[in-house]
């Protein structure tokens, strides 16, 4: 018997008229492709690198791809905005083009909640919208306030009902979507998960860190913790292992979980997505927040956790026979968009009127962004029987780290040696999370076991 409420084939004995079950509900051979950040600023399908062509036709084999589209679309000629004077590190621009180019490739959904959001304000959220509603690409994370920035939005595909839900640790304050109160409207803007940063240390470094605070003006020490100091506004606290420690807003949570909890009511299949940057690009280490928050939103309903915004790969967990990706580094890292804007020139001491917006991006990628990691990573294949994660394969990709700037940054398959590199560095990342890896043919494969579903 079908499901009285939409007659759907895919949902037959599936239970799924119960509102808030939490059950994977696809049909048979559902395929979900993800990957990383799309860095991308023109159409490249027509690319003269011709082994692009065997990844497009990975991502053309499956019901739902998503990448993480890190840049605004617009055609600078005829755009009502400008570069705004809070922008993500880069003012990440796509020509016009790039919408329906990223249609032709495979891609039917993608997230907007990231550091480049509002690189161009406004207007350049509203024109990438536009632009991709035309390309029939759904879209998820930004909008006129908060409840449509966090809103899921859905894709229709032949084997199930598609929720995306977007958001971001890594953001502009500015760029922070708000609700209206009163009379005042609410704020255009991303999906926030605002974290609260400290940074932990030995204790024998408290009594420094004291020291420097009491030279500062306006400190009024009494009635404090003694394992706590705060030196202007960023907090230190001791603890045995050093490093960054953070603590989510809980309104945000409860906020992202509601969302996820009716995008799985409407859909059969809710992909959770998380764009952060935390602790830093230099590092695959998760941020110690991350995998309780992956495991909330899998608890409430969603079937894959999606994170990006490291540049580089992350560990991949399964958590109750749901995919947890922690970083899935770039897709594309083809930063060729102009102009860059006045602001820019200025970071990198260059003049507009004497250097090019080629030599500033340059500069701006000098240092961390050149490293080779940077240039490989991944994609995803996860492939669903009897609503279950059957298989995950994972094929290596590298981004043409030798090819000079105007050539790089557009995927390809990885060669079988560094393919094994890529596969065996994802190996290490994983095994913490209790992941094993096989590599077969230069590609990785994960095939779950009955305790991976408990």
């Amino acid at each position: 018997m079908e499901n009285e409420n939409d007659g759907h084939p895919a949902h037959r004995g599936s239970g799924y008229d119960v509102v808030g079950s939490i059950a994977t509900n696809v049909a048979e051979g559902f395929t979900m492709v993800a990957v990383g950040d799309l860095i991308v600023s023109r159409a490249v399908t027509k690319s003269q690198d011709f082994g692009f062509g065997a990844v497009v036709k990975i991502l053309h084999d499956a019901d739902v791809t998503f990448g993480n589209l890190e840049v605004n679309i617009c055609d600078i000629r005829s755009f009502s905005g400008y570069p705004q004077a809070e922008y993500g590190g880069a003012y990440h621009l796509s020509l016009p083009e790039v919408g329906p180019d990223l249609k032709a490739m495979g891609f039917n959904i993608v997230g907007r909640a990231n550091n480049h959001s509002l690189d161009w304000g406004v207007e350049g959220m509203r024109e990438t919208s536009r632009v991709l509603d035309q390309s029939g690409i759904i879209h998820a994370g930004v909008g006129e306030n908060l409840a449509q920035a966090g809103a899921a939005r859905f894709l229709e595909t032949a084997r199930g009902r598609v929720a995306l839900v977007s958001c971001a640790t890594t953001f502009m304050p500015m760029a922070r979507a708000g609700h209206p109160a009163g009379e005042a409207p609410g704020r255009p803007g991303l999906n926030a998960l605002r974290l609260a940063k400290t940074i932990v240390v030995p204790p024998q470094m408290l009594d420094s860190l004291r020291q420097i605070r009491a030279v500062l003006p306006c400190h009024w020490p009494s009635g404090e913790d003694p394992n706590v100091v705060v030196i202007e506004g960023t907090t230190y606290k001791a603890g045995a292992s050093a490093g960054a420690s953070y603590e989510p807003n809980q309104r945000d949570i409860a906020d992202i979980l509601r969302n996820v909890r009716r995008g799985k009511q409407f859909s059969d299949f809710c992909i959770l997505t998380n764009h952060g940057h935390e602790p830093d690009n230099c590092r695959q280490v998760v941020p110690n927040y991350e995998p309780s928050f992956a495991h909330r939103m899998i608890d409430a309903g969603a079937d894959a956790y999606i994170g990006h915004g490291s540049h580089q790969l992350r560990g991949i967990e399964i958590y109750k026979g749901r995919p947890i990706f922690y970083g899935l580094g770039n897709f594309f890292e083809d930063d060729l968009g102009t102009p860059s804007g006045a602001d820019m020139f200025d970071e990198y001491v260059k003049d507009p009127q004497v250097d090019t917006d080629a030599e500033v991006k340059v500069a701006e990628m000098a240092g961390t962004f050149t490293h080779p990691l940077f240039y490989e990573s991944i994609v995803t294949v996860s492939r669903f029987e009897l609503n279950q994660l059957a298989e995950l394969r994972l094929y290596p990709i590298e981004l043409g780290h030798s090819k000079r700037f105007a050539n790089r940054g557009v995927p390809s398959l990885a060669p079988t040696q560094q393919a094994k590199a890529i596969l065996e560095r994802l190996q290490t990342l994983s095994k913490p999370f209790g992941t094993e890896i096989a590599i077969e043919d230069d590609i990785g494969v994960i095939r779950l076991r009955p305790s991976s579903l408990r």
